[in-house]
């Protein structure tokens, strides 16, 4: 049962340490939009959307003002796109995410995902047409995103699908470099993805979803660290996790309560509460900022990876107990341009990529947001996602990439993107080559424990 009471005690946490409802995301399968004729599957993809999601801005703006929690973004998720348009003679998918782009911005939302394909056995035609089509349809959209998901740990790891992802981050950015390569800022290459996620770049409604369901995605790092603060440095590591576990269980009932109210005001089901610690670019918004409460003097210490792997755990343990649908991501983001803490890490030397590779062992999600030189090899990027898909098939957990090779920029200089997505320095990457291994293709089987069923 929601404890109102203790919803009630949130409220200094929304108005001092930045707790927000992150996003509320309506999930929409668009699996009966599709048809032989182009200009037909985008007209039932078009009237679809905005028959469901045409008063979710203004309902979640209502919820906002009653119950003064901040919802700062308001989003759709797709069924994956590969999927819809691949029944047309004339498949066009470009045309597909001009669509999906007008159709967001005719209802309001800040963002739509599933600009995506789940590629990690192999490639149908439809799923190629799509990656293909990803950096032209990033660089003449707004408001699209886009996701693959190149490798599980019960199929392994996809490596003409890296490989391919690669050469897409690296022409994405180059197509937008007069933003500093804002279009990979908004693409995604996943191990595991999640289909009732609804953060972004990474959303998507997964083909086991219903017809259309709200998933709540929550964030609070600036309300943990307030709390971890004020437990003081005598305290115990296992008091420590006992806290944090105290926290998100009145945060995830936060979430909760604005979300059932609000899928039931738009006649949808709700779907998942996803209690992701995303930080933002404000003060006090860090989850950098909670390892420096832990004890840590900065982020990139030895120990962080440690410190990382209780904060996950506590908040997820935390939140299961506060929902019985608790799903997507879950836990703690660690990226780069979005988190004052992180970006002054990285800035000063103290995060270096190998930390933050080692760290995705145990975050939420992966190597998100971070800025590289724009010259990095093609093979050098495959061989990033390659490491980061190996983490998450071998861990069964979702792993991700979210890689901006920024034309023209090098070691010391900036990408500000502003708003939620930051600024970022750019980091420097390993020189060795890649080339003789990713080029080989094929596919990294999946690992033993893979056979479980």
């Amino acid at each position: 049962m929601l404890n109102e009471d203790l919803i009630l005690e949130t409220i200094n946490m929304i108005k001092l340490y930045n707790l927000d409802i992150r996003t509320v995301t309506m999930a929409i399968s668009l699996r009966d939009c599709a048809d032989s004729d182009i200009d037909v599957v985008c007209e039932n993809i078009y009237n679809k959307i905005t028959k469901y999601a045409g008063n979710l801005v203004e309902y979640a703006n209502e919820f906002e003002n009653d119950y003064s929690i901040p919802i700062v973004n308001k989003r759709i998720s797709v069924t994956p796109i590969s999927i819809v348009g691949e029944s047309c003679k004339n498949p066009d998918y470009v045309k597909i995410a001009k669509t999906l782009d007008r159709a967001a911005k005719d209802v309001g939302v800040n963002f739509v995902g599933g600009y995506s394909a789940l590629v990690e056995k192999g490639m149908t035609k439809g799923d190629k047409l799509l990656i293909e089509s990803i950096p032209e349809a990033l660089a003449q959209t707004e408001r699209l995103c886009s996701s693959i998901n190149v490798a599980s740990s019960k199929a392994g790891i996809n490596m003409d699908a890296v490989l391919k992802m690669a050469e897409i981050v690296k022409k994405s950015a180059e197509l937008t470099k007069e933003q500093d390569g804002i279009g990979a800022a908004k693409l995604v290459v996943f191990c595991n993805t999640p289909g009732d996620n609804p953060f972004m770049a990474g959303a998507f409604c997964g083909v086991g979803e219903p017809e259309c369901a709200l998933n709540v995605g929550v964030s609070g790092p600036g309300v943990v660290r307030a709390a971890v603060d004020a437990l003081g440095k005598d305290e115990d590591l296992s008091a420590l996790a006992n806290k944090i576990k105290q926290i998100a269980y009145k945060i995830t009932s936060t979430g909760e309560l604005v979300g059932r109210k609000l899928a039931k005001r738009l006649g949808v089901p709700f779907g998942v509460i996803d209690l992701s610690l995303a930080p933002t670019p404000a003060i006090g918004d860090s989850v950098a900022g909670i390892f420096q409460a832990m004890g840590l003097e900065h982020a990139g210490a030895h120990g962080t990876t440690a410190a990382l792997a209780m904060l996950n755990d506590a908040v997820k343990k935390g939140g299961i107990m506060a929902s019985s649908h608790v799903g997507g991501l879950s836990g703690a983001f660690i990226p780069v341009s979005e988190d004052a803490g992180m970006i002054e890490a990285a800035s000063n030397g103290y995060l270096t990529f190998d930390k933050l590779e080692a760290m995705t062992s145990v975050c939420s999600v992966g190597l998100d947001m971070i800025a590289i030189p724009g010259d990095t090899p093609v093979e050098t990027i495959a061989g990033i996602i390659a490491d980061e898909m190996a983490i998450g098939m071998i861990n069964k957990k979702t792993t991700a990439v979210r890689i901006i090779p920024v034309v023209g920029k090098n070691i010391g200089d900036e990408v500000i993107y502003g708003g939620l997505l930051g600024k970022a320095p750019i980091m420097s990457v390993n020189k060795l080559s890649s080339a003789g291994f990713v080029r080989r293709g094929g596919r990294i089987p999946a690992p033993i424990h893979s056979l479980n069923n």
